[in-house]
């Protein structure tokens, strides 16, 4: 396998673990879960930036005049890597959302 497939799984890799924590956060903030919910986020955001650094290991690449052909295979890590970020700002407001339905059940 050859250099950027490779990175391009870990890209997949790395962001995808951390959107299912980021969708799994949500979930626990549903349930009012929300210690479990925030630690789901900080374990998601520790792993989403090892895809975003593989990712930017391309850029400096390109930026170092070294060229990086694009293939499906990163055009999908790349998805990939912007659904994550997507998901966890939903997760962060599911989070904002349920902690103040549960101040107004507790009035």
């Amino acid at each position: 396998m050859e250099g950027l497939e490779m990175i391009s799984f870990q890209i997949i890799s790395c962001v995808g673990s951390a959107k299912s924590m980021y969708m799994e956060a949500a979930m626990a903030a549903q349930n009012y879960d929300f210690e479990k919910a925030e630690a789901l986020i900080k374990e998601g955001e520790e792993i989403f930036i090892k895809g975003h650094e593989a990712h930017a290991s391309l850029i400096q690449k390109e930026a170092g005049g070294e060229p990086v052909t694009p293939n499906m295979l990163l055009m999908h890590a790349e998805d990939q890597l912007m659904a994550a970020e997507s998901f966890k700002a939903f997760a962060q407001q599911q989070i904002i959302i349920f902690k103040k339905f549960q101040a107004l059940e507790n009035k």
